[in-house]
């Protein structure tokens, strides 16, 4: 056997997260939905009706477009891609091929180990990214199918990769980086259990150092990065055991579906190409223009893309573990960077953040889109805590306490008696009867024993039930004592 390598490349369809679809008025939002509620004559195909192409969708295309450094092509068109079935009601998909909106892109992505610590940088091209509106969906049970078309019309993104992936893993690294960015530009929510992004991977062989590329195998309607990644597994496998059978590469590419129970694919068809699906222009929808200054005025609007603010958050101290976990939950990174401003302390805000305040949603089984709420009562105990009304230990009970009850952390102080006694004579008072209770400690610490102080310190928080100000009573005692 020779030396084999996989040749992997993506197609990625992904709903974009407008009101309406991509040629009709009907909701996009069709989860969970009764079956064909959110139709109409457009989405359903009716003889007679006419597309109008949905302006947000433009505009959301457009950005995921410049966000994985694809080329704007001033001129583009829809056309008619025709196949027959059941859960396509038009006969054809409204698509872009000749003339799609953007070319060419690239997307760099990290290949990292179990802790998150990136071990590899990679680059995915980008063939093109174009538009078009989805199928229906289809559900069999028994001899007998279903059809819902509250899917059919639904504004998809298509991106094509070129075949730049080399495994399973790097196929997954790159779609997890792909959906970020599109979540980061607001193009799409792509929220996989609910279908909004789903793959079709194609995967060859060919020897090492060899160019040519062999016929593929194209994996349809993988939901989720474990299909995505068991199915290319599963495929590579079969193809190598193919290719020990024949002595060569499997001869004609195929289309095969992935059965997820089962954990194999399933042969559906020979691959079809372009002039199957016979394109030709949409009659009914004006081509589209777009000049210079749109498309700057566009690129200007973006926002910083998730692979640079990971590296925002790295350079601010955080390891990469905890940079992509505030990349992937936009909820948690907002509410992070409003601390971190009140704070200016890249580690203390993580300790704030991401571990007693996750740890308490986690507790009350809350999520972190639900915390946004607790913004303001978290902002004030970060200044209780500066301002020496609470300690930090203190301020652990508080939070878990805003989680649980949803109260204001002053409230919560004052239910609680935590606020921290920081009162100069108070304290200096408390800190006299601490030097007369604790003579052994004392005289240490005048012998030059460091440590007793500490002693004297745990007394007098003892007795205060952890109210006094830790820091001004170390600096009276050292005053004391000196």
């Amino acid at each position: 056997m020779p030396q084999l390598e996989a040749i992997i490349g993506l197609e990625v369809h992904a709903q974009m997260s407008t009101k309406t679809k991509m040629f009709c008025a009907c909701d996009n939002d069709a989860f969970e939905k009764q079956a064909n509620t959110t139709v109409c004559p457009i989405c359903m195909g009716h003889p007679g009706t006419l597309p109008v192409v949905n302006a947000e969708a433009v505009a959301k295309a457009l950005k995921a477009s410049l966000a994985i450094g694809c080329t704007i092509q001033p001129d583009n068109h829809f056309d008619r891609k025709h196949y027959f079935y059941p859960d396509l009601p038009s006969g054809y998909q409204i698509s872009q091929y000749d003339f799609p909106l953007a070319k060419g892109g690239a997307v760099a992505y990290d290949m990292a180990d179990a802790s998150g610590k990136t071990l590899e940088e990679k680059v995915c091209g980008i063939t093109r990214l174009h538009m078009e509106n989805d199928a229906g969906k289809l559900t069999h049970v028994g001899s007998t199918t279903l059809c819902d078309y509250n899917r059919a019309g639904t504004p998809l993104m298509e991106i094509v990769t070129e075949p730049d992936l080399r495994s399973a893993d790097e196929a997954v690294a790159f779609a997890q980086e792909l959906r970020r960015i599109l979540i980061a530009v607001n193009a799409s929510d792509a929220d996989m259990f609910k279908g909004m992004m789903r793959f079709d991977a194609s995967i060859s062989l060919r020897e090492v150092g060899t160019e040519k590329l062999n016929p593929r195998s194209e994996i349809k309607n993988l939901n989720s990065f474990k299909a995505l990644e068991k199915a290319l597994q599963y495929e590579e496998k079969r193809l190598r055991d193919v290719w020990e059978e024949t002595g060569g590469p499997m001869q004609g590419s195929i289309t095969v579906g992935w059965q997820d129970d089962e954990g194999k694919t399933r042969m559906l068809r020979d691959k079809e190409d372009a002039q199957d699906y016979r394109y030709f222009p949409e009659p009914d929808i004006p081509p589209l223009h777009f000049d210079t200054a749109e498309i700057e005025a566009v690129r200007s609007s973006l926002p910083v893309i998730p692979r640079q603010q990971r590296a925002i958050y790295t350079d601010m101290g955080l390891n990469e573990a905890e940079a992509l976990q505030l990349t992937d939950d936009a909820a948690l990174r907002l509410i992070f960077d409003a601390v971190y401003a009140r704070t200016n302390d890249a580690k203390r805000t993580s300790g704030i953040v991401l571990t007693q305040l996750l740890g308490s949603l986690k507790a009350q089984g809350k999520t972190t889109d639900s915390a946004r709420a607790f913004l303001p009562a978290l902002l004030d105990v970060v200044d209780a805590i500066d301002t020496g009304s609470i300690s930090a230990n203190s301020a652990k009970g508080v939070i878990v306490k805003i989680v649980e009850t949803g109260k204001s952390a002053k409230e919560i102080i004052d239910e609680s008696g935590m606020k921290q006694i920081s009162d100069d004579g108070a304290l200096g008072t408390i800190v006299d009867n601490a030097i007369t209770a604790n003579e052994q400690s004392v005289t240490a610490y005048k012998a030059g024993k460091q440590a007793a102080l500490g002693a004297i310190v745990g007394w007098i928080m003892k007795e205060t039930k952890g109210q006094a100000n830790p820091v001004k009573i170390n600096e009276m005692l050292r005053a004391r004592l000196s």
